[in-house]
C-alpha cells in the first residue's frame, strides 16, 4: 500500500531560508520592492505632488537668498487653524511667523486653499511660486520681484 499523499505548502524536513537575493545576485527589484499596503505599487498622491512642488520652489529661493534669510523652518499643512471669531471672508494661502532670539522664523504654506484657487497645474505652481516669493519678500522686507522675477506686478 502506497504512503498516503501529503498536500501541505511545507516541503518536508527542515525549513528553507529565504533567499534575499534572485539568480543573478541584484537583490530584491521591481515594484513589490516599493510596495505600499497589500504589496501594491504605492502611487503618489496630491499631498505628495504639492510637497514635492512646495519643496521644489522652496529650494530654488533658498539657494539665491539663504545668507539673507537666516533660520527659516518651512512646512506645509493641510488647512489653516482659525479662530472661531474669524470674520475675513478669505482663509490665508500661508502663514509667516518670524523667528527670535534661537527660534527660527516658519513659513507654513496651506496646501488645500492654495489647490481650491487653481484650475489647473499651471494655476497651482503660479500659485505656489507667488505665496513663497511674497512670504520670502515680507521677511527681507522687499519687493517680490527682486526675490523673484517670475512674481511680477501682483497686487
Amino acid at each position: 500500500m502506497a504512503p498516503p499523499l501529503d498536500f501541505s505548502l511545507d516541503p518536508p524536513g527542515p525549513p528553507r531560508e529565504r533567499r534575499l537575493r534572485d539568480r543573478h545576485g541584484r537583490g530584491p527589484r521591481g515594484p513589490a520592492v516599493l510596495a505600499g499596503p497589500h504589496g501594491h505599487p504605492r502611487r503618489t498622491t496630491s499631498r505628495d505632488r504639492f510637497d514635492s512642488l512646495v519643496l521644489d520652489v522652496i529650494t530654488d529661493i533658498e539657494s539665491r537668498w539663504e545668507r539673507h534669510l537666516g533660520l527659516v523652518e518651512y512646512a506645509v499643512e493641510d488647512t489653516p487653524q482659525l479662530p472661531d471669531d474669524w470674520d475675513s471672508g478669505t482663509v490665508p494661502l500661508s502663514s509667516l511667523v518670524r523667528g527670535f532670539g534661537g527660534q527660527p522664523t516658519r513659513l507654513v504654506v496651506f496646501r488645500r486653499p492654495i489647490e481650491h484657487r487653481s484650475e489647473s497645474r499651471s494655476d497651482l505652481e503660479a500659485m505656489v511660486l507667488t505665496v513663497v516669493v511674497e512670504q520670502v519678500a515680507e521677511l527681507l522686507g522687499i519687493d517680490p520681484e527682486a526675490v523673484d522675477p517670475r512674481v511680477g506686478g501682483h497686487e
